[in-house]
């Protein structure tokens, strides 16, 4: 079974492949360009679209009825990966947000800019994760003090 990153990632590179045109940003022209916002605005489109695909098909799996396994062993196997699929489904509706969020930066004028330092993030890391809200470093410093705060 794949992880739920792996499987993230995947319908990622699936909204990736769905962006018609050969365009892909470049560092060669201005930073959030009018072309790379409206990249970025399709391709979180895109990534949106396929999560409700994919969560359509297991709602789909869902209602065809309950676990009716005759072997014990089978139906907590079964049941076992249901609640695994629940939760990526409900990982995948906080990603919704996390898009939603990036859509409405995209179109208030503040997206690839770091939130914490104002800093751009990037086109190699919006391209790996269009939802990112900060640099590397700041994330890094972020998660260091998340560390330090749970440790206490």
């Amino acid at each position: 079974m794949p992880s739920i990153l792996a499987d993230d990632i995947d319908i990622l590179a699936k909204a990736k492949r769905a962006l018609a045109g050969d365009y892909v940003p470049s560092e060669n022209e201005d930073y959030m360009s009018e072309p790379q916002l409206d990249y970025f605005r399709r391709l979180l489109q895109a990534w949106k679209r396929a999560i409700l695909d994919s969560s359509a098909d297991t709602l789909q799996h869902l209602q065809e009825g309950p676990i009716r396994e005759p072997d014990l062993n089978d139906r907590a196997s079964s049941e076992t990966d249901w609640g695994i699929e629940l939760r990526t489904r409900d990982r995948q509706r906080k990603l919704i947000a996390k898009i939603d969020s990036a859509v409405r930066r995209i179109e208030e004028g503040e997206y690839g800019f770091c939130e914490v330092t104002g800093e751009p993030i990037g086109l190699g890391r919006l391209i790996a994760r269009p939802i990112a809200t900060m640099t590397v470093e700041a994330q890094q410093a972020h998660e260091r003090r998340e560390k330090v705060s749970r440790d206490d």
